[in-house]
């Protein structure tokens, strides 16, 4: 495994930033002004999409090194800008020279330079279409760096790539892009270890963690908390408004909010019930505690590919409810293993989590029917047997004589 920046001490993952020769850092410091001056020419750009860009128009020299590598298969995963330096740049990602398998972990390979296209209500098709500008979004102005990044994707990417997205959503808008409809791509979900993620007793839990035992606890939690838009968290807290009216069997002095990867802000929402924010957690351990503390765990997204937090919650036997969008179809199974609500109806949100909380036996049998859908679905060896044939067919359609 090729990475940037090397957090684990496995001796088979190699980081850092390969060797440049001079004449390559001249090349990279030229590509790097020319970048600023794209982004500073005439007026800046702005879009309400709350999406981050990535132009990756810089030179790495990571495809030098890749193409050098005694391997059958590239296996690429997210790419972009890390922390100041650009996995592999668009130019280069095209020139890679072995046959390639690229899992997508959000829209930026088919889209422009935004990693999201922009989220419901809105409706922005410019990947299926093509960029052009006639169809640019009235939100955007100032240089169109979607058009112009999604233009030298569609220059350099001559050669199909195969292609897995980890939802049945994700799949399905690659398939419509004008970039890769006539690619190969394959659904492949992400493996989970289900040693690490189990299910673990909820009094415990909640005695570790500090948390009341006789109370019904609603779970929400993202990276930066509440405050991505993506994620939901404003339709999360409109839902718990309507949950007085809805919920007819819990009490609503009997409900409190869990928030995970926040920590406590200065001016708390006014739920009419307490809010406990745990703040980033950085161990799997914690995590899991969390999920066996919660009652429920909610996912109001409005995009999503396939959060691994929905994933972890059923591998440790917690009801999930979301909205019926995205990749959160293919882990929830409407009733079975937690709710699905209509987008992006904050009623209808209240009224599925009022469904999992208002009968404890009911609860428990979601929770029972969450661990085994994980089971069946994202156990590590299933997954690594799909792999093991996207990548026979990868090397098969480079050389129809080889043998995997």
């Amino acid at each position: 495994m090729r990475v940037i920046r090397k957090y684990s001490e496995c001796i088979d993952v190699i980081g850092g930033s390969p060797p440049v020769s001079v004449t390559k850092r001249i090349a990279a410091k030229a590509e790097r002004l020319g970048r600023r001056f794209l982004v500073s020419q005439g007026d800046p750009f702005k879009s309400l999409n709350p999406s981050t860009l990535d132009l990756c128009i810089n030179k790495s020299a990571f495809n030098f090194e890749i193409n050098q590598a005694s391997v059958d298969v590239l296996h690429l995963h997210w790419l972009g800008n890390y922390l100041g330096v650009d996995s592999l740049s668009i130019e280069e990602i095209g020139r890679l020279s072995k046959p390639v398998v690229w899992t997508l972990h959000d829209q930026w390979a088919f889209c422009g330079a935004e990693h999201y296209v922009t989220p419901p209500p809105a409706v922005d098709e410019r990947f299926a279409e093509g960029y052009t500008a006639a169809n640019r979004p009235s939100h955007e102005s100032g240089p169109d760096l979607n058009r112009h990044t999604w233009e030298r994707k569609r220059r350099s990417w001559q050669r199909p790539m195969h292609i897995v997205c980890p939802s049945t959503w994700l799949a399905d808008c690659a398939r419509r892009s004008a970039l890769m409809r006539s690619w190969p791509i394959t659904v492949i979900p992400y493996p989970i270890d289900l040693k690490v993620w189990a299910p673990c007793d909820q009094a415990q839990a909640r005695r570790l963690l500090g948390l009341p035992l006789d109370r019904r606890l609603v779970l929400f939690g993202a990276i930066g908390g509440t405050g991505d838009p993506r994620k939901g968290a404003d339709l999360l807290l409109k839902a718990h408004g309507h949950l007085k009216a809805t919920a007819t069997g819990i009490a609503l002095e009997q409900l409190e909010l869990v928030i995970f990867g926040q920590s406590r802000p200065a001016e708390l929402p006014d739920l009419g019930f307490p809010v406990h924010y745990s703040g980033q957690l950085h161990d799997d351990i914690s995590l899991r505690l969390l999920y066996a503390a919660a009652d429920v765990f909610v996912i109001p997204s409005r995009q999503d590919n396939l959060p691994n937090t929905g994933i972890e919650a059923h591998a440790c036997g917690t009801p999930v409810v979301a909205f019926r969008t995205g990749g959160l179809v293919d882990i929830v199974e409407d009733r079975i293993t937690g709710a699905l609500a209509e987008p992006f109806d904050p009623a209808s949100l209240a009224a599925a989590i009022a469904w999992v909380l208002d009968d404890p036996q009911r609860r428990r049998k979601l929770g029972v029917a969450a661990r085994q859908r994980a089971e069946r679905l994202w156990e590590p060896a299933r997954i690594a047997g799909l792999y093991a044939e996207v990548y026979r067919q990868a090397v098969a359609a480079a050389s129809p004589a080889s043998i995997f």
